[in-house]
């Protein structure tokens, strides 16, 4: 085990797992995590410049998208068995042999942030925001919510700035979602599915849902 944590230290260069470690992890009114600076500030600016030039608005994923340099380097991070094996140690559980499906956002619209849980095909979900700064005191904002029908109370809000993580483990109470915004809002989102089964319907839906907004436009 020690062993496997020095190795996934010396293979993670974007990831700060220091960060991700030292994140509390908060059990009410799901189990979640919310973490700082989980990436390292010198690999900033070369994600900035090499996030990628997406015009369509919501979820694409990383099959969709052309991903170059440092922001390619930053997803095969994500997706590597080093950091699932990081994050099954924070939330106790096998995330290692769960597929693994990612998608980038860079533009929202107001209709995105419905208040869900996520389907139960998902075992857990992490976003990364990449945002310089957030200036909206509400909008775009996820925030961890009590039940289906309101914003208020909320137990935690998320603000969407550059290597703020949030992480949840999916339950039938993960109830979650931001105020409308519409606009520029970058996020890097890694879903662990149950099995290749569900990693395969999850992309197929994606992939339809981006076909009928080219024919369909919002």
């Amino acid at each position: 085990m020690l062993q496997e944590m020095l190795d996934d230290m010396q293979g993670l260069s974007i990831l700060n797992v220091d960060a991700v470690r030292a994140a509390p992890l908060a059990q009410d009114p799901y189990r979640y995590v919310l973490g700082e600076d989980v990436i390292r500030r010198e690999a900033v600016d070369d994600l900035k410049r090499d996030f990628p030039a997406i015009a369509k608005p919501g979820y694409l994923t990383v099959d969709e998208v052309q991903l170059t340099g440092r922001f390619k380097d930053l997803i095969e991070e994500l997706e590597s068995d080093a950091f699932s094996r990081v994050l099954s140690e924070k939330f106790g559980i096998d995330l290692v042999s769960c597929p693994r499906l990612t998608t980038i956002m860079k533009r929202s619209q107001p209709k995105y942030g419905a208040i869900h849980t996520d389907g139960p095909s998902k075992v857990m979900t992490l976003l990364i925001y990449m945002n310089d700064a957030w200036d909206a005191p509400e909008a775009g904002r996820l925030r961890v919510l009590y039940d289906g029908e309101r914003f208020e109370p909320y137990a935690v809000e998320v603000p969407p700035t550059m290597g703020t993580m949030f992480a949840f483990l999916r339950a039938d109470n993960s109830w979650h979602g931001h105020r409308p915004f519409d606009g520029e809002r970058r996020v890097v989102q890694v879903a662990w599915v149950r099995d290749a089964a569900s990693l395969e319907r999850k992309k197929k839906r994606n992939r339809t849902a981006q076909f009928l907004k080219g024919i369909f436009g919002r």
